[in-house]
């Protein structure tokens, strides 16, 4: 899986300069909108809330659109939706298995646009359980090389938090445990002094399909058509590209 891990993050860094910047900025605020209405505003007692905030503050998210979004999620200010999260199934090209998180406030909008994403890339929709056995839900903490750290000095900062491995993905280290020990992972990292980029609750194939360059590009298309959807919050599915493939596709 390090093709798809390098794949996510060097699009990550990528999106903050990129021209999707407002759209990537929207999704971000929305998740804090919605963590905020879910567990409330006090970032102390909902870490799903602190690691939205702290993502979007990464992102270069202004504060005042993080602090709208925190007063809409708690009631404080009116305006907000009445968003759902809905999981898509379907395949891509190659067989690829897909899942698609969206967040939305019109379900009929949502599917959709997944619907046409899909079907205009070399995919279709699937029935729902079809593909999502394929997954388990992780834990994943991207942490940043920086000089003088290691891989075994995150792997001993974390390894009684839950952690289940830790993956070297060239520019960042990648550090995965059960969804349940992400907090714990998280606050191991903070512990020791290392900062993270992202803490998210993720979904991780357990069977991939390699692919070559040219159903690199394809599979790679259809994300990002579906990624372009206003609804869409994250994207999955079970590929393996080759860090040579990876540096062809570019």
């Amino acid at each position: 899986m390090s093709g798809h891990s390098k794949w996510a993050t060097t699009k990550h860094k990528k999106a903050v300069v990129d021209a999707k910047r407002g759209k990537m900025f929207a999704k971000l605020i929305k998740n804090i909108e919605v963590a905020a209405r879910t567990g409330g505003a006090d970032m102390a007692g909902n870490p799903t809330l602190y690691d939205a905030v702290q993502k979007a503050k990464k992102s270069s998210v202004p504060n005042d659109n993080i602090e709208r979004a925190l007063k809409r999620g708690s009631g404080v200010e009116s305006g907000g939706a009445d968003y759902q999260t809905i999981m898509y199934e379907g395949y891509g090209p190659n067989g690829v298995a897909v899942l698609v998180e969206c967040l939305t406030d019109n379900r009929n909008r949502a599917a959709s646009e997944v619907r046409i994403a899909l079907t205009r890339n070399g995919g279709t929709m699937a029935d729902p359980g079809s593909v999502s056995y394929l997954f388990n839900r992780k834990g994943v903490v991207i942490v940043p090389k920086s000089p003088g750290t290691t891989e075994d000095d995150v792997l001993l900062a974390v390894l009684d938090a839950g952690a289940e491995e830790v993956n070297d993905l060239d520019e960042a280290f990648e550090v995965v445990s059960e969804a349940t020990d992400l907090v714990a992972v998280r606050t191991a990292l903070q512990d020791a002094g290392l900062d993270y980029d992202s803490a998210d609750a993720s979904f991780l194939p357990s069977v991939s399909v390699p692919l070559d360059e040219d159903a690199a590009r394809k599979v790679f298309r259809l994300i990002d058509a579906l990624e372009d959807s206003d609804d869409v919050q994250n994207v999955y599915a079970n590929y393996d590209v080759s860090d040579e493939v990876m540096e062809r596709v570019g």
